[in-house]
């Protein structure tokens, strides 16, 4: 997936997305009002003045492009500003209940309750459903220790997925999404004809759309080195878990959204944002091990049991099952394959780390180095464009016997560390969750610099728990730097937690944590001159 949140994840997936201020709404809604200028939808703000110094993008971020209006033609004898069924005011968000964001986040949502007339009138289901993946992530621990008494992931593990989810996600903060960008240029400017936005028929045209849309990025993804080097970030993790779908690229945005375009010929972007958080939405609860079989439902909708089978580095999972919400495209293309023996999760050739810049990086850096190991101009291309298994003499996809064969004794990356610490990063990444969510709620009152700083503590902070959850040598140097850093920075007013109340608490926890990772360099750098002695 995200959280595959883009896999479709990601995008609109993530808590990036929230408000800020825009200074054009909608033809009924004037520019003087601030109220309704703060209730603008992510889709609402790709249409900002060109006047605006800074706007977060939608879903996934993208480069900055001049402003464009995400404005619909009012077909006639509707009612503009007016959503079906929608009890809101003109031009700002539908407000969604409780029920609604939850059958949103199985699709479910029926086309009566989810078509708008314009795209600024769509809610950011994602974001609103943030409360429900925590309960359901609380929950699928619960069962799964109820079912097998022992917890549904790791510690490492899941601050991994996690910083990976937030990696994706910081350059939405300083970009504007190039999902909506590209699809409203796309049907401003080249669309063929307009089918009508409160058609059920449109709204379930567009759900086969976008999924089969993203059945063939998907695909693409695994088939095509320089696309798996981005999509195997979310591959990575060796356990199967809720944590997993929020393990997301940054880089895998880039390229997807080349796959939506062609709906923006004849399909209006209000219906195309629905369904895009719909798609995404739905791929968060099937990545888990607590639900086996769903009976006849197996048969048409992608399900935990096919998906678990899309992650396994087993011989008989590769490249199989690609579907996001629907599986009947892997059984008409021939990509489909039923969950058998017991799934192994994670790559084929694992890359053994917690560090999320690692992660991201080191796919591309491999691929670099082929390219320029391997003799010839065609071959070198095939490098990049043909498979990860791919070498000359070999077919497109490699050969399947060189594909690792699975013994069932294969042990995760798991290294061990104190308990001590494992609380200590669960804690300290609470805290950046903290700083991280008021950076997305305030980012239209900052200036870049201090929006750059904060980035950047964010990325040292992910780092350096990555570090640490490898017991790696040198993670206590970059941990007591952090902390000093925090400290000054925390001091100087650039960095600001939601709960004001908690500002000291921070500073006395920083420094105490400065200074005993300043003990222990000591104690290392003492031991160390003892031993050469």
């Amino acid at each position: 997936m995200g959280w595959h949140i883009t896999n479709r994840e990601k995008l609109g997936s993530s808590p990036a997305q929230r408000e800020i201020t825009n200074s054009r709404l909608s033809p009924r809604q004037p520019p003087s009002a601030p109220a309704e200028r703060s209730r603008a939808t992510p889709q609402a703000r790709v249409q900002a003045a060109p006047g605006s110094r800074r706007r977060r993008g939608a879903g996934r971020a993208g480069g900055r492009a001049a402003p464009l209006s995400v404005h619909l033609r009012p077909r006639r004898g509707a009612e503009p500003g007016r959503a079906m069924g929608s009890s809101s005011g003109a031009g700002g968000p539908r407000v969604t209940s409780p029920g609604q964001q939850l059958r949103a986040l199985f699709y479910v949502l029926p086309p009566g309750e989810s078509s708008f007339r314009t795209a600024e009138e769509v809610p950011n289901y994602v974001e609103k459903s943030i409360p429900f993946f925590i309960a359901f992530i609380g929950l699928e621990f619960a069962v799964s220790w109820i079912q097998k008494r022992e917890l549904a992931g790791r510690i490492n593990d899941g601050i991994s997925s996690l910083s990976l989810g937030i990696l994706s996600r910081l350059p939405d903060v300083l970009f504007r999404s190039i999902d909506l960008i590209s699809y409203i240029y796309i049907w401003n400017n080249y669309r063929l004809f307009e089918l009508p936005w409160d058609s059920p028929w449109t709204w379930y045209l567009t759900l086969l759309g976008v999924d089969f849309a993203y059945y063939c990025f998907h695909r693409m993804s695994h088939e095509v080195n320089i696309l798996w080097a981005a999509h195997q970030v979310h591959h990575s993790s060796e356990d199967y878990n809720l944590f997993t779908a929020l393990r997301q690229s940054v880089l895998q945005k880039y390229t997807s959204w080349i796959f939506n375009l062609p709906m923006a010929l004849f399909i209006p972007p209000s219906v195309f944002a629905v369904h895009l958080q719909f798609n995404l939405l739905y791929q968060f609860w099937i990545h888990t091990e607590v639900i086996t079989n769903l009976g006849p439902l197996e048969w048409i909708l992608n399900t935990p049991s096919h998906h678990r089978v899309h992650h396994g580095k087993n011989p008989y999972c590769i490249d199989k099952n690609y579907g996001g919400t629907l599986i009947i495209w892997d059984r008409i293309f021939g990509t489909f394959e039923a969950e058998d023996a017991k799934v192994v999760y994670g790559l084929t050739h694992p890359v053994n780390s917690f560090d999320p810049i690692m992660l991201q990086l080191r796919p591309l850096a491999c691929i670099w180095n082929t390219f320029w190991a391997t003799p010839g101009f065609c071959n070198k291309l095939s490098v990049i464009f043909k498979g990860p298994g791919w070498g000359p003499g070999k077919p497109r996809l490699g050969l399947p016997e060189e594909i690792p064969v699975i013994t069932g004794k294969e042990v995760p990356f798991n290294p061990s560390v104190p308990a001590y610490l494992n609380c200590y990063a669960v804690v300290h990444f609470a805290v950046i969750v903290d700083f991280y969510t008021e950076l997305l709620g305030t980012v239209s009152t900052l200036s870049q610099g201090t929006i750059l700083l904060r980035i950047g503590f964010i990325i040292l902070s992910l780092t350096s728990f990555g570090l640490l959850m490898e017991n790696r040598p040198k993670a206590g140097t970059l941990e007591f730097l952090r902390c000093l850093v925090f400290v000054v920075v925390y001091r100087l007013g650039y960095l600001r937690s939601q709960f004001s109340s908690l500002s000291y608490a921070y500073e006395v926890l920083f420094s105490l944590c400065a200074a005993f990772w300043g003990i222990q360099i000591v104690k290392q750098t003492t031991s160390s001159k003892e031993k050469h002695h």
